[in-house]
């Protein structure tokens, strides 16, 4: 299940739908709108292999890896939302589900920085690398 933080825009999550990419939203379709970032773990150990995209950096922690979902800050434009978990997901390295689940990760213009649960340092994945 791809979820995304209440700090999503509207606009962003209607380009998602017409990209026909499924996503639920925090306050919307899951849990309570103002959830705690703690809380919000809880809800992800609760739900089926959930990928939560947000752009609060609180999330980008190391120590937040747990193989029953994955945590994606996205450091971009509020308006590059969209565009960016659709890069994403198309990924190579993250396309599917089974290949998100444990890790913590950054994305941003130029890469994707992340922590797999198991793994020891920060890897680095550039967009052209693929």
């Amino acid at each position: 299940m791809n979820l995304l933080d209440e700090n999503i825009r509207d606009d962003q999550r209607g380009l998602l739908r017409q990209w026909r990419i499924p996503a639920r939203q925090i306050g919307k379709e899951v849990s309570r709108s103002g959830i705690e970032d703690e809380n919000l773990i809880s809800v992800l150990h609760q739900l089926h292999r959930a990928t939560l995209f947000t752009q609060d950096e609180d999330f980008f922690k190391q120590r937040l890896c747990h193989d029953v979902y994955a945590l994606i800050f996205l450091d971009v434009k509020y308006i590059e939302v969209a565009e960016f978990i659709r890069r994403f997901l198309k990924h190579p390295g993250f396309d599917t589900q089974r290949k998100r689940m444990g890790i913590v990760a950054r994305v941003r213009r130029t890469s994707v920085q992340f922590w797999r649960k198991g793994l020891g340092g920060l890897q680095i994945v550039r967009w052209d690398d693929h």
